[in-house]
């Protein structure tokens, strides 16, 4: 099992930006994928972005070209650097990580950080 802290998230206005951390502790093993999932009120979780030990990554479409994904993994820490903020990007994003590339049955979480984009 990894611990994952997460840190960032808050209230924005349309157009800016925000940046989330997500730390993990544990097992290197277990974070072979790091990234993020949101889930809005009344709405299903969806993926957000992923990045693996690698580099290589994954973005929703509907965060490409405005979200930024990174990792250090000599941290064992993973950023979502997110732009051009708008109000359909309000909510919560957990962190997680993850062993396997695909899937999140073997999954560690966050504790959920709020993202609200609001004038």
């Amino acid at each position: 099992q990894v611990q994952l802290v997460e840190s960032g998230g808050g209230l924005v206005q349309p157009g800016g930006s925000l940046r989330l951390s997500c730390a993990a502790s544990g097992s290197i093993f277990s974070t072979a994928v790091m990234g993020w999932y949101r889930q809005a009120p009344g709405k299903q979780r969806e993926l957000v972005a992923h990045i693996t030990t690698g580099g290589n990554t994954n973005y929703a479409d509907s965060v490409k070209g405005r979200f930024a994904i990174s990792r250090d993994n000599a941290k064992n820490t993973a950023y979502l650097q997110m732009n051009s903020l708008k109000p359909e990007d309000t909510a919560v994003y957990y962190c997680y990580a993850s062993p396997l590339v695909g899937g999140t049955d073997f999954a560690s979480w966050g504790q959920g950080t709020q993202v609200t984009v609001s004038s």
